[in-house]
């Protein structure tokens, strides 16, 4: 009896040991999902904030009742106000190049199909909404007085900017068309931001579908051999 229950103890104690490794490790994981959780409600409640209440009338104690968490929580995780606000900018800008890579990618190799999809990317509800325009709004006031802000936003948009002129390129010499790639992709971004503009400001004639028309008559006249 005493060399059959042994063995057992000895097995069970040896199982013992990589269970609670396991349960360390879950814990962990745990630990670090609940703060990329807690971060993420404070950043959709920052957002929300600054919809409502603009830059300047958004606080940390705003933030918190809108994520339903104390205020010791808000400052645990960023310090302060203006930490709070970067990552939110962070955010939305990482958000958002996501989903233009995706269009993108699903587009394929047809270039005239990839600027099709970047344009329509633009008007997305997921990411063309009065929540997050209202957020967009609130930062571009701020940008020109926080250095912060601009480097945060140059690298992206210059990048965002070439892949425009990388495809306008593309599109002419296939087309013949004589127009500058550089002009033409600068035109075709200040046309969207002032699409988004006008949505912001809330413009009576401007809905996503007729910002959406808008952006696609411009691709038809820059464009006449490609977008029909």
């Amino acid at each position: 009896m005493l060399e059959t229950v042994t063995p057992m103890k000895t097995e069970e104690a040896s199982d013992a040991l990589p269970e609670t490794a396991r349960k360390g490790d879950a814990e962990k994981r745990g630990r670090k999902a609940s703060k990329e959780v807690r971060q993420l409600q404070l950043i959709e409640a920052t957002i929300d904030s600054l919809a409502k209440r603009g830059y300047a009338e958004t606080t940390m104690a705003d933030v918190a009742d809108g994520a339903g968490l104390s205020r010791g929580i808000v400052n645990f995780h960023f310090e302060s106000k203006e930490k709070l606000l970067i990552a939110t900018l962070q955010h939305m800008y990482d958000e958002y190049s996501a989903h233009w890579r995706t269009a993108l990618q699903k587009a394929g190799d047809d270039p005239a199909r990839q600027l099709q999809q970047l344009v329509w990317a633009d008007f997305d509800r997921s990411i063309c909404n009065k929540r997050k325009l209202a957020a967009w709004l609130a930062f571009w006031g701020e940008a020109k007085s926080r250095p912060t802000y601009q480097a945060l936003s140059s690298s992206r948009d210059a990048y965002y900017q070439q892949v425009f002129i990388d495809l306008c390129t593309t599109l002419k010499e296939s087309g013949g068309y004589t127009y500058d790639p550089q002009v033409i992709a600068l035109a075709l971004s200040a046309m969207l931001e002032g699409l988004w503009l006008r949505l912001m400001m809330g413009t009576e004639d401007t809905t996503r579908e007729t910002a959406l028309q808008a952006a696609n008559a411009f691709l038809a006249a820059a464009f006449p051999k490609h977008f029909g």
